[in-house]
């Protein structure tokens, strides 16, 4: 990528026409405006503005360091932006919700591991109140739903990689969230387990219609999940590029990423990342 190509991408970030800006807007579920986070005086935000329509999957890329997952902090409430607001339906985010569920990458520390399968299903309908006698039901159904329909007695050290994953999965698929918040839960599996969770998780969310912010370093994962991807810059971090895929679904692991657009979509991708990094 030529520095004057790097330089052209940082000018003009976004390919989303006008028209398709303000349907977004008007159909929001998370809206960052103005945006920007520091600590101790350093800057890791700044000026974000980024709709994320219901039901859309919005996956986040960057070289290391750029605040993607300072982000995905800010959009759950976790993190209060130091100036700027973060909207949620329409509402100033005033701190964690219970319809926003996290997938940490991390599933072994996500996981209680003293309870089982069902235990761990359970601590997310304990937390919403739900009665003991219809416990069992939902869980069995959510196991079933992730691929671990047999695995309700199993503990998290009897289980694999990946299906630790699916479990923490259905744990906050217990919580009936409207909004997925996901950090790179599929980068520490092979690569096998990790489409299959990617084919899960596009299942899932087809059904339940849950919004999705999505981080990842991987340039073709992005690709695939995606409705759109943003690409930040850093030092401090701010969008540098947003692509709309256009890609039809149901995707396929072989068919999508053979497709001609999917390629040219990764090389620019590529090129953004290479630029941004220098």
């Amino acid at each position: 990528m030529t520095t004057d190509a790097a330089t052209e991408m940082k000018a003009a970030p976004s390919r989303m026409s006008g028209e398709k800006r303000m349907k977004a807007a008007r159909d929001s579920l998370i809206e960052f405006a103005g945006v920007s986070l520091a600590f101790a005086g350093k800057t890791v935000l700044e000026s974000i503005d980024l709709s994320i329509a219901r039901s859309e999957i919005v996956c986040i890329v960057g070289p290391s360091g750029c605040g993607k997952t300072t982000a995905l902090r800010v959009a759950t409430g976790l993190l209060a932006p130091t100036s700027g607001v973060v909207a949620f339906n329409g509402a100033p985010l005033r701190g964690p919700r219970r319809d926003v569920a996290i997938v940490f990458q991390d599933y072994g520390k996500a996981l209680l591991p003293w309870r089982t399968a069902a235990g761990n299903v359970s601590l997310a309908l304990e937390a919403a109140g739900i009665p003991r006698a219809e416990r069992a039901q939902r869980i069995a159904a959510l196991l079933t739903k992730v691929g671990l329909p047999h695995h309700a007695d199993k503990y998290p050290s009897q289980m694999s990689g990946g299906m630790q994953q699916r479990l923490q999965i259905a744990r906050c698929l217990a919580q009936e969230p409207i909004a997925l918040m996901m950090d790179e839960p599929f980068g520490a599996l092979d690569a096998m387990t990790r489409q299959e969770l990617q084919d899960e998780l596009l299942k899932l969310v087809a059904a339940s219609g849950a919004t999705v912010f999505f981080v990842t370093h991987d340039l073709e994962e992005a690709i695939y999940l995606g409705d759109r991807v943003i690409g930040l810059l850093p030092h401090p971090g701010r969008i540098g590029v947003e692509l709309t895929i256009d890609l039809p679904r149901p995707r396929d692991q072989v068919a999508t990423r053979e497709a001609p657009e999917f390629l040219r979509l990764r090389r620019e991708l590529y090129d953004f990342i290479k630029g941004a990094e220098r």
